[in-house]
């Protein structure tokens, strides 16, 4: 038997897992909170395998997928399957460090709000930025300042998961949303073409916050995948 994690993106909990927790409740998922805990990627790839014994699945959302990769790496005989959302294996671009870099800046000054709220058209696609922007601020803001700097931080810092993406043996579902802007399709039809044993999803009219926006499609698609990688 092994045990299926939930891991949030960057300032998520379990508010952005909500509709998956319900879906999923065959498989008993757990929400991650390593990323409110540890200061970098590999530290928190790290805590998370400490904290749950035995096979894993890990399904990281964008910062989640992230941590994902990262463990597979440390430890890719204990993780029986990845489900990598709206995520990157690239470092950090200089271009997208600048812009992180200017956000810790505010966050600092206690600007955090007008840092996050023009962030949400980019986080969403134009049909559900209105719906459910106000939900995604909300966590966001309750995560803090302090949680913001260390996580973008890490972020920055995250290392290259494309050279060790091949040597992967368990099955890999890769979703990500069409009009995702933040992680574009390309960054996940990237990971797929390095993955042996990868499917990759692309799915129409959402942004970057798949389980959010189109939860329907992404319960379904998991629902169909995880048998193959844990009973129910």
């Amino acid at each position: 038997m092994g045990t299926l994690i939930l891991i949030p993106g960057l300032a998520g909990d379990a508010a952005m897992w909500r509709e998956q927790l319900q879906a999923l409740a065959p498989w008993q998922p757990q929400v991650s909170d390593v990323h409110t805990r540890e200061d970098g990627i590999p530290a928190m790839a790290a805590a998370l395998l400490r904290q749950h014994a035995g096979p894993l699945v890990l399904c990281g959302a964008s910062m989640g997928g992230m941590v994902a990769m990262e463990a597979a790496r440390q430890a890719p005989e204990r993780i029986a399957g990845l489900a990598l959302l709206g995520t990157d294996a690239r470092p950090d671009a200089p271009e997208m460090t600048a812009l992180r870099e200017a956000a810790i800046v505010l966050f600092a000054q206690g600007r955090t709000r007008e840092v996050i709220a023009p962030n949400i058209a980019m986080a969403f696609h134009p049909d559900h930025a209105a719906a459910l922007g106000a939900a995604y601020l909300e966590f966001v803001l309750d995560a803090g300042a302090e949680q913001l700097i260390r996580q973008n931080r890490a972020v920055i810092a995250r290392p290259d998961a494309r050279p060790h993406l091949p040597r992967l043996q368990c099955p890999v579902l890769v979703m990500c949303g069409e009009a995702d802007l933040l992680t574009p399709p390309e960054r996940s039809r990237e990971i797929a073409a390095l993955v042996p044993q990868a499917q990759l999803v692309l799915v129409p009219r959402c942004g970057h916050m798949l389980t959010m926006e189109q939860p329907e499609v992404v319960n379904a698609q998991l629902r169909a995948w995880l048998p193959s990688v844990l009973p129910a």
